[in-house]
């Protein structure tokens, strides 16, 4: 099947890969000259682990292919993925400039019956705009179907994900642009993956559901974390007790400095904006954007505390810079909100990521030192702060941290440590919710 997919970033880079990996026809469009030159010698522009690998292999073969002509991708394309940036306004909805726009190529375009499928997190009610702008705007009476196809990716394991998702929710009326998406994804069907067959209002808001009721489970964990350190309980026995509730389950139920990310912020206060569009109020998805910007306070407060309240003059070790782990992405990303505060208040500050360091120099320039690694980042520094939780930082020899470190405080906040451990080792601990 020969398939075209607008957009080469995160969620367009990920489904034309994948695609191609399935045996289809796939050329990837963006307008951006520089990255489309870079995707065809097979360079990802983004820390994805496996993505380069995918897209090296998929460009050798054949199948997959990069260009800037998005006139000659939509003629040639039976079904076209619209997968353009959605950012929200400064009111908190999505900005959908780049999807109008799209609409209207395909519709300049329409030489053939088409299935145009939104791939791009969307208000509800997007899939109808699309389909009416394209019907304004071409000039012929060729036939064409509009679909939702909402993507599940967590960044860092977005391969397997779409390989190996919980599930494929595909939202049309349309009887042939389902057995057509049906039979696209058809190695999935195989392996008996779920199929959520329903119309496009409904696919639109899952996404925006899923994300939501995700982010709320993390601003309610840092709730409990923040309860747990006033009166003295561990967060981390709660909340093993409640994922033992198979009402419950465990995932997302680990505190930390809040969420970030180019998905759980933008999407839940586009759900709010959606929901007050319509005279709604949405009180919960409300208090978990009120709580999760307070979390990045929070996080910011236990280091001036275990500083004894002050960080002027300190030296301060920031481990972790992405929003997690596995990615280059610091979209929203707690870090930026705690050096931000940390210098702010005149720290000094010492930073190390496996991968976001690049990203990270755009936003703070030579205001902060860049670490080669993560003792380089400790030495000489009166606190180390773990913002987020690579794998490296799992197993660091804390014996060889807190020599390197002038002062002794630990500031963990993904409680990857044993408290008991490290104040052993003499250092000053403090978690998240761990007593």
């Amino acid at each position: 099947m020969k398939i075209a997919v607008i957009g080469a970033g995160y969620v367009g880079l990920v489904t034309a890969a994948c695609f191609a990996e399935f045996g289809n026809e796939v050329v990837c469009v963006d307008k951006v000259e520089e990255k489309v030159e870079s995707l065809k010698s097979g360079k990802v522009p983004f820390y994805e682990p496996g993505l380069e690998e995918l897209v090296k292999r998929n460009l050798k073969e054949g199948r997959l292919s990069f260009t800037t002509d998005i006139n000659s991708a939509i003629k040639d394309s039976l079904v076209i993925f619209i997968a353009v940036g959605t950012p929200p306004r400064g009111d908190g909805s999505a900005d959908l400039t780049y999807v109008e726009e799209v609409a209207r190529k395909i519709a300049e375009n329409l030489n053939d019956y088409k299935v145009i499928v939104t791939k791009s997190t969307v208000p509800v009610g997007t899939g109808y705009r699309i389909k009416k702008i394209i019907e304004e705007t071409k000039k012929n009476s060729v036939s064409f179907d509009v679909a939702s196809n909402p993507e599940f990716l967590r960044e860092g394991s977005a391969v397997y994900d779409f390989m190996h998702p919980d599930r494929v929710v595909i939202g049309t009326e349309s009887d042939s642009a389902r057995a057509i998406l049906k039979d696209l994804y058809r190695p999935l069907y195989l392996r008996d993956t779920p199929f959520v067959f329903t119309d496009i209002k409904t696919a639109e808001l899952i996404k925006y559901a899923s994300n939501s009721y995700l982010a709320m489970r993390i601003s309610f964990i840092n709730e409990i974390a923040n309860l747990c350190d006033i009166v003295g309980a561990d967060v981390h026995e709660v909340a093993r007790a409640m994922g033992l509730d198979g009402r419950i389950g465990p995932k997302f139920l680990h505190p930390g400095p809040g969420f970030g990310g180019s998905c759980f912020p933008k999407d839940t206060k586009a759900l709010l904006k959606i929901a007050e569009s319509q005279g709604y109020e949405f009180k919960l998805v409300k208090a978990t954007i009120e709580v999760n910007e307070r979390q990045k306070e929070v996080a910011f407060s236990k280091i001036k505390s275990m500083l004894n309240g002050s960080v002027s003059g300190k030296t301060v070790a920031v481990l972790g810079l992405s929003f997690k782990p596995n990615t280059d992405d610091i979209r929203e990303a707690p870090s930026l909100y705690i050096i931000k505060r940390l210098i702010e208040e005149e720290a000094t500050i010492k930073a190390y990521d496996p991968a976001a360091m690049e990203n990270v120099k755009k936003v703070f320039g030579n205001n902060i030192y860049y670490a080669k690694d993560s003792y380089d980042a400790a030495r000489d520094a009166d606190a180390v702060v773990i913002v987020t939780e690579w794998n490296q930082f799992r197993s660091l020899d804390l014996k060889k941290l807190k020599n390197v470190m002038k002062g002794n405080v630990l500031v963990d906040l993904r409680n990857i440590y044993d408290p008991s451990k490290a104040k052993s080792l003499g250092f000053k601990y403090t978690g998240m919710g761990r007593r």
